[in-house]
C-alpha cells in the first residue's frame, strides 16, 4: 500500500479527489502542503488542502448548452 502522507502519495491522492468532483460538474481546487517533520509520525508529511466545506463541493459547474 502506498504512503498517502508523502509528497507523491498526497499528490496522487489531491488528482483522485480533484477529478472525482469534476465528472460529477463540480470545480474543486485541491493543493498538497509540505508540513515537514512530524514528532509523532516519525517522518515529513504532507497534507491535502481544499476550497471544499466538509468534504462536499461549493461550486458546480453548469454544463455547457450545446
Amino acid at each position: 500500500m502506498s504512503d498517502l502522507c508523502d509528497r507523491d502519495g498526497a499528490g496522487r491522492l489531491a488528482a483522485k479527489i480533484q477529478d472525482f468532483w469534476r465528472k460529477r460538474g463540480f470545480d474543486v481546487v485541491v493543493e498538497t502542503k509540505e508540513e515537514g517533520f512530524v514528532s509523532t509520525m516519525r517522518s515529513a508529511r504532507t497534507d491535502i488542502r481544499s476550497n471544499m466545506v466538509n468534504g462536499m463541493p461549493t461550486k458546480f459547474v453548469p454544463a455547457e448548452a450545446s
